[in-house]
């Protein structure tokens, strides 16, 4: 079961099960089917309405996404229960490790550095822009931060896990 909460706002309590292809989501239970495309988009249709979805960015680490419903974009924060049963035991600060870097998630060209060195970011602010199958992805500060270094300069064409931004 996770508590997910849209756009910083909504809370709802979510569960899957991928063997009989039903959602629960508040406790109303519903089927999905499903249809993958190129391009990382599904087609899926729930209790007889169609959904067009893209997943646009991923932080397995963060457990947090952002995606794509008809055109319209989501923010998705997601904690499963060890992260629900740690703040309940005002542990969830434990969650948070410390980064002392940014690196590549996949190989690509930095097409534009948003910070310089010193700068102070709050988790979620912009650092770089980097290009990779022909979609611009935007690169967000995973916590709040101090920018220490950056380790690459726009242009440069990089491999995944390369270090982009060192924090202090």
């Amino acid at each position: 079961m996770y508590k997910v909460k849209v756009n910083g706002k909504v809370e709802h309590d979510l569960s899957y099960d991928d063997a009989s292809s039903t959602v629960r989501i508040d406790g109303k239970e519903s089927k999905i089917d499903a249809i993958s495309y190129s391009g990382g988009i599904k087609h899926v249709i729930m209790d007889g309405k169609s959904y067009n979805v893209e997943v646009l960015s991923i932080d397995k680490a963060l457990k947090k996404a952002e995606i794509k419903v008809n055109g319209s974009i989501y923010s998705i924060d997601a904690k499963d229960e060890m992260d629900q049963l740690l703040e309940k035991l005002g542990m969830d600060t434990a969650l948070t490790a410390a980064v002392k870097d940014l690196k590549a998630p996949m190989p690509g060209l930095v097409v534009e550095i948003k910070v310089e060195p010193g700068q102070e970011l709050a988790a979620g602010d912009p650092v770089l822009v980097l290009e990779a199958m022909k979609m611009e992805n935007v690169l967000k500060a995973p916590a709040d931060l101090v920018v220490d270094q950056i380790k690459v300069d726009a242009g440069n064409t990089i491999e995944k896990n390369t270090v982009l931004v060192t924090f202090k």
